[in-house]
Order: C-alpha cells, then sequence, then structure tokens
C-alpha cells in the first residue's frame, strides 16, 4: 500500500531512564520509515505485568508518550502524533485504538507494527477486534513485524512461551464475543486490567524482562 491514513504502534515497555526498550524503538524506527502516512499513532499506558513507572516529576510514565517523545526527537511533527494512555494489554491497544481514534476520524488504511515475538498474537487480535461489528469504516490492516532486538536468548524463549499461551487462551474469546459493545462488557467485568473487582496477577521470572 502506497499510503496509510495511521500506523499503531504497541507499547513494548520502557527503561529505568524513561526511554524506549531496544525492541520497542525499532518499531518506531520503522515507523519513520514509512513515508506516505497520516499519523503515527502510539498505543499502551503500560502493562499489568509489572509495576507502573513514575517520572521524576511524579507522575505516571505512560509508554505511549516515551514512544511519542522518541518520534518527535527524530523529527516527527507533533501534530502528526497521536497517544493512547488507556491500554494495559493487546487487545486493549485494539479495542481504544479502534474507538478513540481510527473510528473517529475515520482512519481506514492502518499498518500495525510490533516486534515478531509479538506478532503473531497482535495480527489475531487487531483483526478480531477491527473487523467485530458495527463497523463505521471499512478497516484495511496491513502488519510489519520487526526483529526482537536487545533481548536475549533465554528472556525471548520465557517470552514467546508466554506468547503462545495467551495466544491459545485468545482464541476462546471470537467465539463468545461478536460485536463491540459485547467486547466492551467483557472488558470491564472479566478482563483483570479493566474489571474493578478483578486483580491482574504480575508476571515472574525472566519473561518480566521483556515488558
Amino acid at each position: 500500500m502506497d499510503h496509510y491514513d495511521a500506523i499503531l504502534i504497541p507499547g513494548g515497555g520502557i527503561t529505568p531512564e524513561f526511554q524506549p526498550t531496544t525492541w520497542t524503538i525499532s518499531r518506531l524506527d520503522y515507523a519513520l520509515s514509512v513515508s506516505r502516512r497520516k499519523y503515527i499513532i502510539t498505543l499502551s499506558a503500560g502493562t499489568t505485568h509489572h509495576q507502573p513507572f513514575i517520572d521524576p516529576s511524579g507522575f505516571p510514565a505512560f509508554e505511549s508518550i516515551i514512544g511519542a517523545n522518541y518520534l518527535i526527537q527524530k523529527g516527527v511533527s507533533p501534530y502528526d502524533i497521536m497517544t493512547e494512555n488507556c491500554s494495559y494489554d493487546t487487545i486493549g491497544n485494539a479495542f481504544f485504538a479502534r474507538l478513540i481514534f481510527t473510528e473517529i476520524l475515520s482512519l481506514e488504511n492502518l499498518l500495525i507494527i510490533t516486534s515478531e515475538f509479538h506478532m503473531p498474537r497482535t495480527r489475531a487480535i487487531f483483526e478480531w477486534i477491527f473487523n467485530l461489528p458495527p463497523q463505521k469504516v471499512n478497516y484495511s490492516l496491513s502488519f510489519v513485524a520487526t526483529p526482537n532486538t536487545g533481548l536475549n536468548n533465554i528472556d525471548l524463549e520465557a517470552r514467546m512461551l508466554g506468547e503462545k499461551n495467551r495466544l491459545d487462551s485468545f482464541w476462546k474469546l471470537p467465539k463468545r464475543i461478536g460485536n463491540v459493545s459485547e467486547l466492551h462488557r467483557w472488558l470491564y467485568t472479566e478482563h483483570a486490567a479493566y474489571a474493578i473487582h478483578l486483580k491482574p496477577q504480575p508476571t515472574e521470572g525472566v519473561e518480566l524482562n521483556t515488558y
């Protein structure tokens, strides 16, 4: 495709120095290489896999803001960047991107960029959520997987196993959720990252190094 209405980039964690992780930088750098695009939308408030980062001024360090600042430092106009600060997982990335940005602005041709280890689950989730009825926008989704830069083999193997397990669990959802309204209800009643009565379980072990 010669032109994208928007590039969507899920967050991939931040460093203690409040910079994107090296594998997230690979995603952002690929977005910089795509010349024909209207908006870049960075996704993610953070993750439930560990405690949130607090910046030196005492405010939450949102992954999407850290990513956006990197793009601005590389020369992207702030007017060409939008940030999504509501999501704490990949399902939330897709859900909030659609409801807050693409649906409102009628952004049809979308490129989703994420790391190789994250791509199978990302593609499955985004294709499902962006095709749920009712559809106000005729979406065309493209995907690019960037290298797993900066991850050692032990951490990467743990993350890939976690990704496989989460993808296996994900396939149950399309069988019971058939539209955006049902997804909204499930998100706020059954998803531990968003339902007020549930508590997410932090990740332990070396997989935590990949968030």
